[in-house]
């Protein structure tokens, strides 16, 4: 009989099941603010997996690395799928369960079953343009990243060469929105409420919802007129690779595609800045070598900004850690728990530029996250320019004040306010085309961008003086 001791003694773990347990809520003001401790207050309870309450939805997750690795890796064993749920199925997941409207969009990244691997055959190839590093369409997205960076850092200029900045509301955020609305091919500034909406929907608020609501019928609109006209565009390349998808269908797989490349490549951005401008020695380092890329696996290691994957389930009753897991229970991993992990952290060199792969921040295994490079590739031409652009850059408030917003799946920050003096501004950046042989830019067009809500939003907070 495996038996550890917890508060009131010792706990026969092979008997307990997770519907029998009393998880302490994960979702507290401790996890928003100091995670790290969180993950070592279970694992010192539980070992390598601890149950914990979601919302008032048991579940089972994932704090050890090599724990991590079995799940990710054993795509048979740990599957996806929500109607492998054995609560769900039996009626007890909360019908108005905040978690549940992002889950229920059965896109790649939350699908089980046989339709996944054509799938994400078809997901491989129509981001292939955009990361094949020698692809046109890679390189177009390269360029177009860059102008829209220097767009965002030129209005910012418009409060003066030094002031004070939201750096996440200013930049981060809003960059990613802009090459979102390119890569689904949004007809002029349509894409800014699409994604506002696809924040509310990743922060698990009350108005999580109806925002899905609006949004899934924005891009079935998107879906329905790329089936109508296809264009030069990720949805265009997806419906050419897998010819069936419905225009609900393929909604859903914009969904995916906004939210990773939205919430993630902002957060990513931000927390990179922070860890450069904060002093950390190496991670300055690396930047100043020109390993952009570097520098940013090293804060994926410290502040992965997905900090918790959509759940697995056990396909049979497997033991993991100290617990026996039934089938049909909910597995969640914590990549940031997974690199807390002491016998993660000791192989982690912390002296050197050059650091480990090894990190889980884009998953492991079959089911890898498929848009890895590309986000990687917005937030380093971004990091890039800001570092390119601002002569300086500071914090205007101490780093251990920065406030943080932590939902169930990602940990970013909800201001990042910043000193800075900005370089002269240069001239509008025109992005030439090899393949057409002429010059073209990737700015849109002007008149749209004031009638943007995001663009309007910008502006005041300039205005304001934020």
């Amino acid at each position: 009989m495996n038996t550890q001791w917890g508060d009131g003694g010792p706990v026969d773990l092979d008997g307990i099941r997770l519907e029998e347990l009393t998880p302490e809520p994960l979702l507290t003001r401790d996890y928003e603010t100091r995670p790290s401790l969180v993950y070592e207050r279970l694992r010192q309870q539980h070992g390598p997996v601890a149950p914990v309450d979601l919302l008032g939805v048991p579940a089972w997750l994932v704090l050890g690395y090599q724990e991590s690795l079995q799940v990710l890796q054993d795509d048979a064993g740990w599957p996806k799928g929500l109607e492998k749920w054995r609560a769900r199925s039996e009626g007890r997941v909360p019908a108005d369960w905040p978690l549940g409207p992002s889950l229920e969009v059965n896109h790649v990244l939350i699908q089980g079953g046989p339709g996944y691997r054509p799938l994400r055959a078809a997901w491989d190839v129509a981001l292939k343009p955009f990361q094949d590093p020698g692809h046109p369409q890679a390189r177009r997205l390269k360029r177009a990243v860059a102008a829209y960076a220097d767009e965002l850092i030129t209005l910012m200029g418009q409060g003066g060469g030094t002031g004070l900045a939201d750096l996440s509301a200013q930049f981060s955020r809003p960059l990613p929105l802009m090459v979102a609305s390119s890569l689904l091919g949004f007809p002029g500034s349509q894409g800014d409420d699409a994604l506002m909406d696809m924040w509310r929907v990743l922060d698990a608020g009350p108005d999580a919802e109806p925002a899905l609501e609006r949004l899934l019928a924005t891009l079935a609109e998107l879906a329905a007129a790329k089936l109508e006209t296809p264009g030069d565009d990720f949805p265009s390349y997806l419906i050419a690779a897998h010819p069936g998808l419905s225009v609900d269908e393929l909604a859903r797989e914009l969904f995916m595609l906004l939210g990773m490349t939205s919430d993630h490549v902002g957060i990513l951005v931000a927390n990179t800045v922070v860890e450069v401008i904060s002093g950390e020695s190496t991670v300055r380092a690396s930047l100043s070598a020109g390993m952009v890329r570097e520098t940013m696996n090293r804060v994926v290691m410290r502040k992965p900004p997905l900090v918790n994957f959509v759940p697995r389930f056990a396909a049979r009753d497997t033991r993991l850690g100290n617990y026996t897991i039934r089938a049909g229970d909910p597995v969640w991993v914590s990549s940031a728990a997974a690199h807390d992990d002491p016998l993660f952290a000791k192989n982690v060199c912390p002296s050197t530029t050059l650091s480990t792969r090894a990190h889980l921040s884009w998953g492991a295994g079959p089911r890898q996250c498929p848009a890895r490079e590309l986000a990687s590739t917005v937030a380093a031409v971004g990091v890039g320019r800001l570092f390119e652009r601002f002569v300086n850059l500071d914090l205007a408030l101490p780093v251990d004040q920065l406030p943080w917003r932590s939902s169930p799946f990602m940990r970013g920050l909800r201001s990042l306010p910043v000193r800075y003096d900005l370089a002269a501004l240069p001239e509008q950046r025109l992005a030439y085309d090899p393949a057409t042989q002429s010059a073209r830019t990737e700015l849109p067009d002007p008149s749209a961008r004031q009638r943007s809500s995001l663009w309007r939003y910008l502006t005041e907070l300039i205005r304001t003086g934020r």
